[in-house]
Formats: structure tokens, C-alpha cells, sequence
């Protein structure tokens, strides 16, 4: 097994990223990180707050500017590649920041990484690959509508952003085989977790019982999600870096497949609510109906596996975070509400 002891981390001041290296400086103690970040609205210094400046240094930067990414790139040893423009919604509103972030940023980075020899590991996401049937019979196994997603499976983009990310996907898979680059993929299902920015499916809800706010919920809650704890991402993507095959996707999931209704209902009920406290809005524009990941190739090539298995207990553990940590959001909680409402969301 190959560890890299000097890494950079692109998106590192990030929910997913931070975790990452939350992850690294408690598990791997003789790994040094050199997080690069944008610091755009997802991105937060207190998302790392507390780390030991000794083996965590943050450069603010942006992942389309050449000359830095080089610098930094020379200076590695191997390169993880979280930063992204990532909501759908804003998407749809203004796909601009995505094409040049998911893009430009992503081809300004494999060009450094071709160029130095470095390793490269890619994180995406499910949503590249579209969306499956729904089903009813959630969390059972089956066969049709209870298909997967597999790293052969089609990709059928459904949105900006999910378009810019498959592109971005595509970009590594031709430098591997065109110049040789040294990389890896991984396609995550959704993320849940400490630090996730307020405006997501999950912290929004929470946050607004916390604020005396009516949870909301588009259509009829009934598209499905293949939750993943943040913490559970972070192991396969080390393990995925130091013992995945170059060239190769890795789906990374925990067979966490709910429905949003029952993903609130859960909330409403840990946080003591009527679970049917919340108001139905309307459906968002091209909303994937489900998304579930097959992980079989990383469990039985790399032997990883989940550690948190049981999804109410995560999500309650990510409840009381929340309750825990009311200075970390409060700040920013009026405005994202604002933008929602003027879109009556």
C-alpha cells in the first residue's frame, strides 16, 4: 500500500473536503495537507478550524488559475480533487460559475498533474449517470426499477451542474489514456454530515426547525437519495488513492437509499415534531427522480466498508451537530431563506 504523505486537497475548506481532512489529521497523523480553496459561499475557514497549522495550510486561490495550481501541484505529492460549484439550483439560475469551476478548473488541474507526474483523484457524483426508476419497495433489493448505478453505467446528465461534472469525469478518463495521467475516479452518492452548507436537502431542514421555520419539501417527496455519511466518503477516497488501480471509477455508497418524505419525517420526529409538520412546494426543474450506487467494486477490490450503517443514527448524530454548533450557520441563515423565497421554495 502506497500513503501519500504530502497531499493537496482542492475544495478542502468545503463540507465534503473538510471532512476529508478532518479525517486525515485524526486517522493518518504523518499526512501534511495543503488545502487550495476558493472560498466561494460553500467554502468556510471554519471548516477547519482548530487543525494543527503544522500539517494543515490553506491557500486561497482558485482552481482556473494556472500559475498557482502549478506551484502547488509541483510541491505535492498527490493532488484530491473536491472543489466544485455544486447546487442544482444555482445552476439553473446562472450554469456560468459551473462550466468555468467544474471545467476549466478541473482540465487547469489534470494539465498540472500530467505535467509533474503527480497522482490525481477525482471526486464526482452519482448524478452524472441521470436518474433510475423509482420504487416502492425502499430499502429491499431487486431487480428493474430496483436497479443501480455501476461505473458502466450511461452517463445522462440531467442538469448544469451535473453536465459540467460528467464533463469534468470525461476530461480525466481521456488524459489517462491519452497522456498517461495517473488517476482515479470516485461517484458518491449524497453526502450528510457536519459543516454541509445550510442551503442542502438535509442541514436546511434541520435548521429551520431549529429557527422556528416550516420545513419545506419539493413535489411530493417521494424521489429517492442514497445517503452517505461524510465521514464513511472520506475512508474510501484514501483508500481509493493509496490502492486503487490507476484508470479505474470507484461508486462509493452505504445502501442508504430514502425518500425525501421519509428523510423529513425522520428529522421532524428526532428533533420532536409532528413529522407531517411541513409544507409541499413545487417541484424544481428536471428533479432526478432516484439515485442508488452499486458498491460492490470498492468493497470487494479495496475492502472498504461503511462504519456508520444505520442512517438514523448518523442523521441524529448530525441533528445534535447542528443544535451544537448554532454560531457556525445563524450568521447565514436569514440570507439563504431570502433566496429561497423569492423563488417560492
Amino acid at each position: 500500500m502506497t500513503e501519500y504523505k504530502n497531499i493537496l486537497v482542492t475544495g478542502g475548506a468545503g463540507f465534503i473536503g473538510a471532512n476529508f481532512v478532518r479525517y486525515i489529521v485524526a486517522e493518518h497523523p504523518d499526512v501534511v495537507v495543503t488545502v487550495l480553496d476558493k472560498l466561494t459561499y460553500a467554502g468556510n475557514k471554519e471548516n477547519l478550524a482548530g487543525l494543527p497549522e503544522d500539517r494543515v495550510k490553506l491557500v486561497i486561490g482558485d482552481i482556473a488559475d494556472a500559475p498557482l495550481v502549478d506551484k502547488l501541484v509541483a510541491e505535492t505529492d498527490a493532488v484530491i480533487h473536491y472543489a466544485a460549484e455544486s447546487h442544482n439550483d444555482n445552476s439553473l439560475k446562472d450554469p456560468s460559475p459551473f462550466v468555468q469551476t467544474n471545467i476549466i478548473g478541473t482540465y487547469t488541474l489534470i494539465e498540472a498533474a500530467r505535467k509533474y507526474n503527480k497522482r490525481f483523484h477525482h471526486v464526482s457524483t452519482d448524478e452524472v449517470y441521470g436518474d433510475l426508476p423509482l420504487r416502492e419497495d425502499l430499502p429491499g433489493k431487486g431487480e428493474g426499477v430496483g436497479e443501480k448505478f455501476t461505473p458502466e453505467s450511461q452517463y445522462r446528465p440531467s442538469s448544469p451542474y451535473s453536465s459540467t461534472k460528467a464533463s469534468s469525469d470525461l476530461l480525466v478518463r481521456a488524459w489517462v489514456r491519452s497522456f498517461g495521467l495517473k488517476a482515479t475516479i470516485s461517484n458518491t452518492s449524497n453526502n450528510y454530515g457536519p459543516y454541509q452548507h445550510i442551503e442542502k436537502f438535509i442541514p436546511r431542514q434541520v435548521t429551520n426547525i431549529i429557527s422556528g421555520i416550516k420545513p419545506k419539501l419539493y413535489g411530493s417527496g417521494k424521489n429517492v437519495r442514497d445517503w452517505i455519511h461524510t465521514y464513511d466518503h472520506a475512508t474510501a477516497v484514501w483508500a481509493i488513492l493509496n490502492n486503487g488501480k490507476i484508470g479505474e471509477t470507484y461508486l462509493v455508497g452505504a445502501d442508504g437509499e430514502k425518500d425525501n418524505i421519509t428523510v423529513l419525517h425522520t428529522i421532524l420526529k428526532d428533533m420532536g415534531k409532528d413529522e407531517n409538520d411541513f409544507d409541499f412546494v413545487q417541484d424544481r426543474s428536471g428533479h432526478d427522480l432516484r439515485y442508488a450506487i452499486d458498491a460492490t467494486k470498492i468493497r470487494e477490490e479495496l475492502g472498504w466498508a461503511p462504519k456508520f450503517t444505520d442512517f438514523e443514527t448518523g442523521l441524529s448524530d448530525t441533528i445534535n451537530w447542528y443544535k451544537n454548533n448554532r454560531s457556525w450557520w445563524e450568521a447565514e441563515k436569514a440570507e439563504v431563506e431570502a433566496k429561497y423565497a423569492q423563488n417560492n421554495q
